[in-house]
């Protein structure tokens, strides 16, 4: 499943936050970090199970993408955990 948000964090901080929550705050389901760039993490889990985040840049704010076939519960914690960036008012 995709999952989306918008964040008023930048990318890079995303990815950092993503890296601790994902290992130490969800003990029995925790995933680890496998590849990473300075836009994407991918981290591997439970049986395998991968979870993919990717962070762009978007009227001034950061948008979050993350796919996942086990973790949907635990990105929608983590999400939940990040600011949330105001809609531009036109």
């Amino acid at each position: 499943m995709m999952h989306e948000m918008r964040t008023s964090l930048p990318g890079d901080e995303v990815l950092r936050r993503a890296k601790i929550f994902f290992t130490e705050r969800v003990p029995h389901f925790g995933a680890f970090p496998e590849k990473e760039g300075p836009s994407y993490l991918t981290l591997r889990g439970q049986g395998g199970e991968e979870i993919a985040l990717a962070v762009s840049a978007q009227d001034g704010a950061t948008l979050i993408r993350a796919s996942t076939l086990l973790f949907d519960q635990t990105i929608d914690r983590f999400f939940s955990t990040l600011p949330v960036a105001q809609e531009a008012v036109a």
